[in-house]
């Protein structure tokens, strides 16, 4: 029975490969089918980021269209506390105040003083009580004047960040439609991208997504990387010093979460790249890390390149990743009373000068 194995064996090879043939898309690309499908894939992605940014639009006029109404009514009842706050202060220009000063000083027995004595500090506590309003109302005028300011000028960056994306979205579609009029064969390279778009969609864009998710839960427990390599702190004169070296780095990485096992991070002069494959993807990511110090300080990485199986993605996709995961990491959760002042990246090394910050 055991003879009949090979030819089973290949039999199933066969239906696997006619189930799940190789993607028309794969690799190596000509110059040719690089261009065309790097262009549509950045098509679909600032497609991605128009639909966001006009979701962020239709917020955007609502929360102006809620501050407008807001400040109408704000600004009725200032109306309403202005007409009393001035009636006071009229009062006390025309002397009600010091003639109830003068009952108060004429009284003719202790028990007259304690009761124009109550009523007196009963008006002055309703006066206290109208201007306050009137000046917690004003300032409250005030603000959300501001706050529809500061909306109104996000919505205007909106627009002409929505009119930008639309023309480019154009250019490379005009681009697309002229490649695919004087290729040789148009069928064949509008079968990769409709089978491109089809696995980026559904497989891409979540897997891309889930590295950089995994990324960032990792990185959050930086401090962890200390407790495993000491040495790599050292103290300096006025501070100290963290090293870095990229195979203590991708051994952290592949011990805290198995998904991350396909990934590594090397080093090089001025330069981290990241890069891993699994099935049908290949990710690749050319990035640095700068120091930060607003909102807090951090070393913060910035994503320079970006490829899919050898496409390289949009800067929209990349600010994308930048914004929602973080990969950096903050010296206060390693060492509370230090700051990082500078970052170094060398071949195989990433070092981090700290300084005492009390």
């Amino acid at each position: 029975m055991n003879k009949h194995y090979p030819s089973l064996i290949l039999l199933l090879i066969f239906i696997f490969a006619s189930l799940f043939p190789p993607p028309v898309w794969a690799e190596p690309f000509t110059e040719e089918e690089q261009q065309i499908l790097e262009q549509s894939l950045s098509i679909k992605e600032i497609d991605r980021e128009i639909a966001r940014i006009e979701a962020r639009q239709q917020e955007t006029e609502t929360a102006i269209r809620q501050l407008s109404a807001q400040l109408a009514e704000k600004n009725e009842q200032i109306r309403s506390s202005r007409e009393q706050a001035g009636a006071r202060i009229r009062a006390y220009y025309m002397g009600e105040r010091e003639n109830l000063f003068a009952a108060l000083l004429s009284a003719g027995s202790l028990k007259d003083f304690f009761t124009v004595l109550d009523y007196y500090q009963l008006i002055l506590e309703r006066d206290r009580i109208v201007l306050g309003k009137y000046k917690s109302e004003y300032a409250g005028l005030v603000h959300t004047k501001q706050e529809l300011e500061v909306v109104s000028d996000d919505l205007a960056r909106m627009k002409a960040e929505l009119q930008l994306q639309r023309e480019r979205v154009t250019a490379l579609q005009q681009q697309v439609d002229k490649s695919l009029g004087l290729s040789a064969d148009p069928e064949k390279l509008k079968a990769m991208i409709e089978e491109l778009m089809a696995y980026w969609e559904n497989v891409g864009l979540y897997e891309l997504r889930k590295y950089f998710a995994a990324l960032s839960a990792v990185m959050s427990e930086f401090p962890d990387f200390l407790n495993e390599y000491e040495d790599s702190l050292a103290a300096e004169k006025g501070g100290y010093s963290l090293t870095i070296r990229q195979e203590e780095l991708n051994g952290f990485l592949h011990r805290k979460n198995e998904l991350l096992k396909d990934i590594s991070f090397t080093f090089l002069e001025n330069q981290i790249t990241v890069q891993g494959s699994r099935e049908q993807l290949k990710l690749k990511v050319e990035g640095h890390y700068t120091v930060e110090h607003e909102p807090e300080n951090s070393i913060t990485f910035h994503v320079d390149r970006l490829l899919f199986n050898g496409l390289e993605l949009p800067d929209t996709t990349r600010a994308e990743l930048e914004r929602d995961f973080d990969l950096g990491f903050y010296p206060k959760k390693i060492v509370p009373f230090v700051e990082a002042t500078e970052v170094m990246i060398a071949q195989g090394i990433l070092v981090v000068k700290l300084k005492l910050s009390f």
